[in-house]
């Protein structure tokens, strides 16, 4: 077996425990609560300064552009009602997901080995085109293992959200139709993504393809690993998940 196809099989492998970790911390009001104290009058408006903070200080539109999936008209709203630089904020939330992570991965075993791992492939990853990323890699990283670990697992996870809006597009379907015809997306998800309307019609074979589309990119970055170390991070990736949400 070829390290492209290891590395291939590998994306397909990590895609969702990433996403369900490196996006775990996000919304949770333990991290949410930090927000509250700054003035923040919600959740949602720290969610979207904090994430897209790490732009720097830029017109909305920009923030709406990284965030992708997202209706403009929310995302711009929610960017304009921040109480703070988008610096501060960003830093802010990274401390949330820094210490989100150090509580869940507490007592793991596996965090330092997953943490160089990934750093290896975050670092040597190629930004063209993936500003969300390439913004939440410049964050200052922890010295512990575990809080290192966790916030690379969400640069990861921006990694492949960045490369999946291109993906995405390059299949010619539009934001609001990748969320609408996502398995886990839906009506439901698109009102609560800020869209209003008429609904495009599902295309399930043009998601289907920006999938496959954004596991050959994410190959693309994960082959700096050889082969071994690629079937390890697969087993941590999937480790830390089991430990964090203790299933």
């Amino acid at each position: 077996m070829t390290n492209t196809t290891t590395a291939i099989d590998t994306a397909r492998r990590i895609a969702a425990p990433v996403g369900m970790l490196g996006g775990g911390f996000m919304l949770d009001p333990s991290v949410l609560g930090a927000g509250k104290e700054a003035g923040y009058p919600n959740g949602f408006v720290y969610y979207v300064v904090g994430r897209g903070g790490v732009l720097g200080d830029v017109h909305a539109d920009v923030v709406v552009s990284a965030f992708g999936f997202f209706a403009p008209d929310l995302v711009s709203k929610m960017w304009n009602a921040q109480v703070e630089s988008p610096r501060a904020a960003a830093d802010r939330y990274t401390a949330g997901c820094q210490e989100w992570g150090r509580t869940r991965l507490a007592g793991w075993s596996g965090a330092a080995r997953l943490a160089d791992l990934l750093a290896t492939v975050v670092d040597r990853a190629d930004p063209t085109g993936l500003a969300l990323f390439a913004g939440w890699r410049a964050q200052a990283r922890p010295a512990d293992a575990e809080g290192r670990c966790y916030q690379l697992l969400h640069v990861l996870r921006e990694l492949r959200g960045c490369a999946h809006i291109v993906a995405v597009l390059a299949n010619g379907l539009t934001p609001l139709q990748a969320v609408l015809s996502n398995p886990t997306g839906g009506p439901e998800t698109a009102q609560r993504f800020g869209w209003t309307g008429e609904l495009p019609p599902v295309d399930r074979a043009s998601f289907d393809a920006a999938e496959d589309l954004t596991n050959t990119m994410m190959a693309g970055h994960l082959s700096v690993l050889g082969a071994g170390e690629l079937a390890e991070l697969g087993d941590l990736v999937e480790a830390a998940a089991k430990h964090a949400f203790g299933n």
